[in-house]
C-alpha cells in the first residue's frame, strides 16, 4: 500500500493552479472536466503520480467557497531554506502566515502559507539526521 493523493476542494481552480504551479513549483499532472457532474479534476505534485503522493484539486462549479473546518491541519512540503522558501512565496503575492523558525519546542526550521482558499501548507527545513518534524 502507499498513499496516492489528498484532495481539496477549491472555489477558483485557476486561482489554485496558480498558487500550487507558480508559487509552489508543482506541476499539473492531469486534468479533466466532467460536465454531467459539474466539476473538474485536477492533479499537481512535485513528481510523478506512480513515484509520489499528489495533491488533488476538485472544483465544484457551482461551489465558489468552501468552510474548512477545524480538523484538517495541513499539508507539509520540505524545503531547503524555509527563510529563502516564504520570501519567493511573498514576491509572487502569496500569503506568508508564519515566518520561518524554529518550531515550538524543537530546532526544525518551519513556516506556514496559506492557498487562495485558506488551506495551510508547512515548509519543513530539509536537515541531515534524524530530525522530528512538527506536528502542529
Amino acid at each position: 500500500m502507499r498513499l496516492l493523493h489528498t484532495m481539496l476542494r477549491v472555489g477558483n481552480l485557476d486561482k489554485s493552479l496558480n498558487f500550487y504551479t507558480e508559487v509552489l513549483g508543482m506541476r499539473v499532472l492531469r486534468r479533466k472536466d466532467y460536465p454531467e457532474g459539474k466539476f473538474t479534476l485536477a492533479f499537481v505534485g512535485y513528481g510523478e503520480e506512480s513515484d509520489t503522493t499528489v495533491l488533488e484539486l476538485t472544483h465544484n462549479w457551482d461551489t465558489p467557497t468552501y468552510d474548512l473546518g477545524n480538523a484538517f491541519g495541513h499539508i507539509a512540503v520540505e524545503v531547503d531554506d524555509a527563510y529563502a522558501a516564504c520570501d519567493v512565496v511573498r514576491a509572487k503575492g502569496g500569503k506568508v502566515t508564519r515566518e520561518a523558525g524554529p518550531m515550538k519546542h524543537g530546532s526544525t526550521v518551519i513556516a506556514f502559507v496559506e492557498d487562495p482558499d485558506g488551506y495551510k501548507i508547512e515548509f519543513i527545513q530539509k536537515k541531515s539526521g534524524n530530525d522530528s518534524y512538527s506536528q502542529n
